[in-house]
C-alpha cells in the first residue's frame, strides 16, 4: 500500500517549508566547484558522506542572492529529505512541498525558482517528480545524493539526459589551506618565506585529510570520526542497500583497501587470502563488492593504460581511497601523497590508467583530457636519494620515449627543476606547489 501523508502529515509540511523559507544561509567555506547550472537540466551533486554536498548547496544558494542579479530569497527553497520526520514519503507526496511554497509566495510563480533536494534519494520514485519540474517552466533543480550509482546511473535513464554530475570529494589541499584561514599566493613561485608554511600544511593535509569534520580535531578524535564514517559507508551505502551478509569478509576486503593505499589490487589474490583466513567468498562476490564500494565513493580504482580490454582485465588495479586520513595509522607517506595527487587529478577532470613500460617499469598515472592530450605524472615523496631519482626518471622517460610524449612531471614533497633528457622535458615539482596553485 503506497504512503500517502494524513492531515498532521500535511501540516508538518507546511511548516517544514516555511522554517526553510525563513533560514540563513551559513557561512560555507569556498570549494573550487561550481555547479552548471544549464536551464533545463538538474544538477546532480554526488560524493561520499560527509565531505561538503550539503554545504555546497547552501553557497551555492548564498550565491544566486548575492549574484550580479540576484535572486530574491523567497525564489529559493532547500528541503533535507534526511529528516526522519519525512520517513515513509514517496514520489506522490513530493508535490506537497511545492504546492506549500507556492501558496505561500504566489509571486514566485512569475520568476525562476530555485529548489534544493538534499539527499533525495531517501524518496522512492524521486526522479518522476525531478523530471516533472524541469518540462514546467522557470523551474531550477539541483539534487545531492551519497551514492554515485543511485544519481549518476540512474539519472542517465530517469531523467533522459536532462541531469549533468557534479562530484564533491572532501575538502583539497587547497580547500583546507581556505577552511584553516592560510592565504594562498596569487602569483608562482611562493615567496621563499611562505614555502616552508606551506609544506607544513601538505605534511599535515596528507594525515589529516579533507573531511570538513575533522579538520580542527586531534589525531585520536579525528581517528574515531574517520572510522565511524567508514562504517556508516558500509553499512548504509554497501549492505542495507546491496543486501551484504557475508559482513565479515566485506569488512575485511575493505580494510586491506585501506591500509594499502595507491597498491595494486588483485581479486585472485583477496580471494585466496580471505579462503586461506576462514572467510570463504565468491570472486563474483568481491568483484560485486568492488563496484558498491566504488559507487559509494569509498574506494576509486585506475586501470593500466591499454586498448585492449582483455589486457585491461587480466592485469591488476590500482586502488585509492577517497581520503587520505583514511588509511590506519601514519602509512607510508609516499602512497599518501600519491593517492592526493589521483584525487586531485579526478578532480581535475582527467581519465586516468597507470602505465606499466615495456621494461616492466611503471609510471604511476597517464592523465587523458577532454581532448586525448595526455599527461605523465610520476609521484615519489623524496627523490634526493640517487638511486631513487635514476628509477623515478629513467621510468618517466622510457613512457614519454615509448608514447611519444614530449614531457613528464614527477610531484616530490622536495626539490623542484626541470630536466632535459633525450626524450624531451621533466618537471620536477614540489607537491604542495601543484595542489594549492591549481596546476
Amino acid at each position: 500500500m503506497c504512503y500517502h501523508p494524513s492531515v498532521p502529515d500535511v501540516l508538518l509540511i507546511e511548516q517544514l517549508v516555511a522554517d526553510a523559507l525563513e533560514r540563513a544561509w551559513p557561512e560555507a567555506t569556498h570549494r573550487r566547484i561550481r555547479l552548471p547550472a544549464l536551464p533545463g537540466k538538474a544538477d546532480a551533486v554526488i560524493g561520499p558522506r560527509r565531505a561538503g554536498k550539503t554545504w555546497l548547496l547552501y553557497a551555492h544558494a548564498a550565491a544566486l542572492q548575492a549574484g550580479p542579479n540576484p535572486v530574491a530569497r523567497e525564489q529559493i527553497l532547500y528541503l533535507n529529505f534526511e529528516d526522519e520526520r519525512l520517513a515513509g514519503l514517496v514520489a506522490d507526496d513530493l508535490h506537497l512541498f511545492v504546492d506549500a511554497w507556492h501558496r505561500r509566495h504566489p509571486a514566485v510563480l512569475n520568476h525562476e525558482r530555485y529548489l534544493l533536494l538534499d539527499e533525495i534519494q531517501t524518496v522512492p520514485g524521486w526522479e518522476r517528480f525531478v523530471r516533472r519540474l524541469l518540462d514546467e517552466q522557470g523551474n531550477r533543480l539541483v539534487v545531492t545524493g551519497s551514492s554515485a550509482r543511485l544519481l549518476s546511473r540512474e539519472i542517465a535513464t530517469a531523467l533522459r539526459g536532462r541531469a549533468l554530475t557534479t562530484e564533491v570529494l572532501p575538502f583539497s589541499f587547497a580547500e583546507a589551506l581556505t577552511h584553516a584561514g592560510m592565504a594562498i599566493p596569487d602569483r608562482w613561485p611562493a615567496p621563499r618565506t611562505v614555502a616552508p608554511v606551506l609544506r607544513h600544511a601538505l605534511d599535515r593535509y596528507l594525515q589529516t585529510g579533507g573531511f570538513p569534520e575533522v579538520q580542527t580535531l586531534d589525531g585520536d578524535l579525528r581517528a574515531r570520526v574517520l572510522r565511524d564514517y567508514v562504517d556508516v559507508a558500509l553499512l548504509r551505502d554497501v549492505i542495507e542497500r546491496h543486501g551484504v551478509t557475508n559482513i565479515p569478509a566485506l569488512r575485511s576486503l575493505s580494510r586491506r583497501l585501506l591500509a594499502a593505499p595507491a597498491g595494486k589490487f588483485s581479486v585472485h589474490r583477496v580471494h585466496n587470502d580471505l579462503r586461506s583466513s576462514g572467510l570463504p567468498v565468491s570472486k563474483d562476490s568481491l568483484h560485486e563488492w568492488l563496484g558498491y564500494l566504488e559507487d559509494a565513493c569509498f574506494v576509486f580504482f585506475v586501470p593500466i593504460y591499454t586498448q585492449s580490454e582483455a589486457v585491461r582485465r587480466a592485469n591488476p588495479r590500482k586502488a585509492y581511497p577517497v581520503d587520505p586520513a583514511l588509511t590506519p595509522g601514519t602509512g607510508d607517506i609516499g602512497h599518501r601523497l600519491e593517492t592526493v595527487v589521483y584525487i586531485e587529478l579526478r578532480r581535475r577532470g582527467y581519465e586516468l590508467a597507470y602505465l606499466q613500460n615495456a621494461d616492466g617499469t611503471d609510471v604511476d598515472f597517464i592523465a587523458t583530457d577532454w581532448d586525448a592530450n595526455h599527461v605523465l605524472v610520476q609521484v615519489s615523496a623524496d627523490i634526493r636519494d640517487p638511486a631513487t631519482r635514476v628509477r623515478e626518471v629513467g621510468a618517466l622517460a622510457t613512457a614519454m620515449r615509448e608514447r611519444d610524449i614530449r614531457e613528464g612531471m614527477i610531484l616530490t614533497l622536495n626539490g623542484a627543476e626541470t630536466l632535459e633528457v633525450p626524450e624531451g622535458e621533466i618537471h620536477i615539482r614540489a607537491a604542495w606547489e601543484w595542489l594549492a596553485s591549481g596546476g
